[in-house]
């Protein structure tokens, strides 16, 4: 077997042990006949913080890495450590893939891509008039300017730090055209004007449960996304389809998004509905 059909790839977060990427991208390498290997460099298990970056991409080159996967909380650390970044990773400022080739490091963002996908298939024809965001953190900055991609006209976008809310909002509009992103401040108000909605935060995960709105700003009109999946139907999502929303799950963004990184470190076009349909056996 020669090396092109040779993937050790991984992925570098704290508190990850609980991940569905390694199973999604070794599954997809067994049936493209590949030699995958995928490995979690877990902080908190290690015991190190996003200070060992430098460290950790040294070992993974000297290991013939073809590529790493980043989560939380080097999405914005890792990037002064790269040779070049792609547009969209320059423009949503975090990565969440590097590719080692060749002696270079090469940032991309595939969380953008992700949830752009899976917000294609799973709500094709919502309005997009306006849309109101909760959370402008790494996941946040890379949804938002998905949303503003996939036509939504103006982006309200909620966070606890208001200053960081108004400083993606202004990313976002340097990028897409004035007025077309704004910090929110009155969520009800807000809210009551909106088309759609969508969680970036990490409430609804098993370990933060609870609802990133109250429940009565809930209406039947309004439809609701999310990118939490573990579980994949959180709170949120459950009120919101017992009002009659339509809703898309955080299932699709973890799908697609893990489908762009396969390509990028593979060089192959990956099934993404195989990947889709492996997720939902582990999620079943």
């Amino acid at each position: 077997m020669n090396r092109n059909n040779v993937i050790l790839a991984g992925l570098i977060g704290a508190g990850i042990q609980a991940s569905r990427t390694p199973a999604l991208h070794e599954h997809e390498g067994d049936e493209q006949g590949l030699r995958y290997l995928y490995r979690l460099i877990d902080l908190d298990q290690l015991q190190l913080d996003s200070n060992a970056l430098p460290d950790l991409l040294l070992a993974a080159e000297r290991m013939n890495y073809t590529g790493l996967n980043i989560t939380f909380p080097c999405k914005q650390a890792i990037i002064p450590l790269l040779d070049e970044l792609s547009e969209e990773a320059r423009g949503i400022g975090a990565v969440n893939t590097v590719v080692l080739k060749d002696g270079k490091r090469v940032g991309h963002n595939t969380d953008c891509l992700g949830f752009a996908e899976g917000f294609r298939r799973g709500l094709p024809d919502v309005a997009r008039e306006r849309v109101v965001q909760m959370g402008a953190g790494g996941a946040g900055a890379a949804v938002a300017h998905a949303l503003l991609s996939e036509g939504v006209q103006q982006l309200s976008i909620f966070d606890v730090d208001v200053e960081r809310a108004e400083s993606l909002a202004n990313n976002l509009n340097q990028h897409f055209g004035a007025g077309r992103a704004v910090a929110g401040h009155d969520l009800a108000s807000t809210l009551s004007q909106a088309n759609g909605l969508v969680n970036t935060t990490p409430m609804g995960m098993a370990k933060l449960p609870g609802m990133p709105v109250p429940t009565e700003l809930l209406r039947p009109e309004l439809w609701v996304a999310e990118i939490v999946y573990f579980p994949l139907e959180t709170e949120l999502l459950r009120n919101a389809r017992a009002l009659g929303c339509r809703t898309l799950d955080g299932g699709n963004m973890a799908v697609f998004q893990a489908v762009k990184a396969f390509e990028l470190f593979s060089g192959r076009v990956p099934d993404a509905q195989r990947m889709l349909a492996h997720f939902q056996s582990m999620n079943g």
